[in-house]
């Protein structure tokens, strides 16, 4: 199978290209591309030697340049050479500038300026490496939101995905052998929110994880009878607690993130790029 080269041009991280791009090859199963990405981009020089590139591999090129006469040599460039190229940014700033009345700055990256939200980000991500696992059973009564959850049931991952949306997450294992610590009876319900997966995926995502440490993937840790006493056991409590309950079995960090961030009526509009 021909594989399609896919250029993200970026004059910040390239973030939101990439993530159109792959949104869009999502719906092309059968496709096999490889995306490559050129971030913080702000110089004719460099960007004229990185489309010399994209016309020998005969690459789509997605772009986000706020500069004007960049993102212009792009669309010349693939127009003048029979390549493609989607612009993921000049064209909603026309519109908006078309709306408002207002020119944009066309200052790049200032969508990462190191503003007081940027900080608070930042702040947030700490907090929630530094409250992963129940580490810090104190840090589950100043979190804004706190996760419980079976193992594997991604609660780390889907922890830094909200404390990129400037959330103080703390997240609790549970189970039928582990000690609930006294904190959690203080906690509002609301804030807390209970993670559930089927058995036989749980089973399959530990026994992957027992054979990426080289031991034996059968084991009760991955033994879906063992699983569905585990399962049991946090239906149960979040019953007991009260909390929204989610099952992620079929679900992206992002969607599972969005439950929780509507149920506390939070804003769930971020932008990366």
């Amino acid at each position: 199978m021909e594989t399609q080269n896919i250029f993200i041009i970026s004059d910040s991280s390239g973030a939101t290209a990439q993530t159109i791009a792959q949104t869009a090859l999502s719906q092309f199963p059968d496709v096999k591309a490889e995306i490559r990405r050129f971030p913080f981009i702000q110089t004719d020089s460099i960007l004229k030697g990185i489309l010399k590139i994209a016309l020998n591999k005969q690459a789509m090129i997605f772009h986000t340049l706020v500069s004007t006469e960049l993102s212009q040599m792009v669309q010349d460039f693939c127009r003048q050479n029979g390549i493609y190229d989607f612009d993921c940014v000049q064209t909603p700033m026309a519109m908006l500038s078309k709306v408002t009345g207002k020119a944009p700055a066309h200052v790049p990256g200032l969508i990462h300026d190191l503003n007081q939200n940027y900080f608070e980000r930042i702040s947030a991500i700490e907090f929630a490496v530094e409250n992963d696992d129940g580490k810090n059973p104190k840090g589950l009564l100043e979190a804004d939101i706190v996760l419980l959850g079976v193992s594997r049931t991604s609660k780390t991952p889907l922890s830094l995905y909200l404390a990129n949306q400037n959330q103080r997450v703390a997240n609790l294992p549970i189970g039928p052998d582990l000690q609930l610590p006294e904190e959690i009876k203080d906690i509002d319900k609301d804030k807390m929110f209970g993670l559930l997966n089927t058995p036989e995926k749980l089973s399959k995502i530990r026994k992957q994880r027992m054979i990426s440490y080289g031991l034996d993937a059968d084991t009760p840790y991955s033994d879906p009878a063992h699983i569905k006493t585990e399962l049991a056991y946090a239906k149960k409590l979040y019953r007991q607690i009260g909390c929204l309950t989610i099952n992620v079995a079929n679900k992206s960090i992002e969607e599972t993130a969005t439950i929780i961030l509507e149920s506390l009526n939070l804003d769930t509009t971020e932008f990366e790029d």
